[in-house]
C-alpha cells in the first residue's frame, strides 16, 4: 500500500497523465474540416474525376454548392458518356442524358466519348452547340453517310476522329468529306471486324484517305480490306504519317520494297498478324477456324445467305440499340437534372 502511494504521489509530482487522458485531449484539439471550404477549383477537379454520368446521376445532388458548380460550362469541356448503355438505375433515356450534358457545355465542349447510342439525329444537336469541337470518339454507334459528313461540315477544327464498329459502312464520299472540311484532322481511328473470310478487296476507304487527309499522323485502320495499293497510295497521300496499325488488315503483305518503306517512314507500324492484346475491343483469335471466324462479327461485306440466316437477322443478334427505359417525357426531370 505504501508502495503505490508513492508511485501515485511521483506520478502527480512528474505531472505524467494517463495515456487515455493524453489522446482525449488530442483528439478534442483536432481541427473539424468543412469540405464545402475547399476551394472551388479544388472541388471541381474532384467532381471530374467521377465522370460525366456520376456528375449527372448524383455527385450534382449532394448539396447546393455542388449544384451550382456542375452548371459550370467549363465542367463540360469533355464529356465521356461510355458506360452509359449499363445504366440500368436510370429514369432518362440516353440521348436525353447527353443533350442536357452538351447544354451545360455552353459551347465549350471540345472532346465528346459516345458508345452505342449515337444517332444522325444527335450528332445534329451536338454539332449545332459545339463548333469548337476537338475530339469525337463513336463506338458501335448508328450513323448514316449522310450523318457523317454533316457532322464533318460542322467540325473545322477536328484534330482526333474515332469511329470504330460502326453499325453503318461510310463510303468513300462521305470520307472524302470528313477530310475536305476537318483540314486540321491529325488522328484518325477507322476500326472494323477484322476477317480472313470472306475474301474482299477494297481500297476505296484509303484512297479517300490518301487523297483528302494529308495532314495525318496516326491512323488506326483495324480489320480494313485494303491492299496494297491503298496502303502505298496512303504512304504516298499522308507524308506526315507516323503511326500506322494494319492489324487484322489480311488482305495486306509487306515484303520487299513496300515493307522496307514501311519501316523507314513510319516510327510504329503494327503489321496484320501483329498480336492484339493491347486492342480495346474483342477481336478474332487468328488460330480460329472458318466457322469460328465467322461468330460474333457484324460486317456488311458478308454473304449471310451462305451462313443459314438473313442480314437482319444477324444484325439483330448482335445489336441492341432499343433502349426501353419507360422514360415518361412529361416529368420534370427531363427538362433538367435537379437535385
Amino acid at each position: 500500500m505504501a508502495a503505490d502511494c508513492e508511485f501515485s504521489s511521483f506520478s502527480s509530482q512528474s505531472g505524467e497523465s494517463s495515456p487515455m487522458k493524453v489522446q482525449s485531449e488530442e483528439s478534442s484539439s483536432k481541427e473539424v474540416r468543412n469540405w464545402l471550404e475547399l476551394p472551388s477549383d479544388v472541388t471541381c477537379l474532384i467532381l471530374k474525376k467521377l465522370g460525366t454520368i456520376e456528375i449527372l446521376i448524383n455527385a450534382q445532388r449532394v448539396c447546393k454548392l455542388w449544384w451550382m458548380l456542375c452548371k459550370d460550362p467549363a465542367m463540360w469541356r469533355t464529356i465521356d458518356l461510355r458506360d452509359l448503355k449499363y445504366r440500368w438505375d436510370m429514369d432518362l433515356e440516353p440521348e436525353e442524358v447527353a443533350r442536357n450534358a452538351v447544354d451545360r457545355s455552353c459551347g465549350e465542349l471540345i472532346d465528346i466519348n459516345i458508345e452505342y447510342f449515337a444517332t444522325d439525329s444527335l450528332m445534329e444537336y451536338i454539332t449545332a452547340r459545339a463548333s469548337n469541337l476537338r475530339r469525337l470518339r463513336l463506338v458501335s454507334c448508328h450513323i448514316s453517310d449522310k450523318g457523317l459528313m454533316d457532322t464533318a461540315k460542322k467540325l473545322p477544327l477536328l484534330e482526333d476522329l474515332e469511329i470504330s464498329l460502326s453499325g453503318c459502312s461510310f463510303t468513300r464520299e462521305s470520307l472524302e468529306v470528313v477530310g475536305r472540311c476537318c483540314p486540321h484532322l491529325r488522328t484518325l481511328k477507322y476500326n472494323k471486324c477484322g476477317h480472313r473470310l470472306p475474301l474482299v478487296e477494297c481500297d476505296e476507304e484509303a484512297l479517300a484517305i490518301a487523297e483528302c487527309m494529308p495532314e495525318l499522323r496516326y491512323l488506326q485502320f483495324f480489320g480494313n480490306k485494303l491492299t496494297n495499293d491503298g496502303l502505298q497510295a496512303i504512304l504516298d497521300g499522308c507524308p506526315h504519317l507516323e503511326y500506322l496499325d494494319l492489324r487484322q488488315c489480311f488482305n495486306i503483305t509487306l515484303p520487299g520494297d513496300l515493307g522496307r518503306r514501311c519501316a523507314e517512314r513510319l516510327k510504329t507500324l503494327r503489321r496484320p498478324n501483329d498480336p492484339t492484346d493491347d486492342y480495346e475491343f474483342h477481336a478474332q483469335n487468328l488460330h480460329a477456324s472458318v466457322d469460328e471466324d465467322y461468330d460474333g462479327y457484324y460486317d456488311s461485306d458478308y454473304n449471310y445467305d451462305d451462313i443459314g440466316f438473313s442480314s437482319y437477322e444477324y444484325y439483330d443478334y448482335n445489336y441492341d440499340y432499343d433502349y426501353n427505359y419507360d422514360y415518361d417525357y412529361n416529368s420534370s426531370d427531363s427538362a433538367d437534372f435537379g437535385p
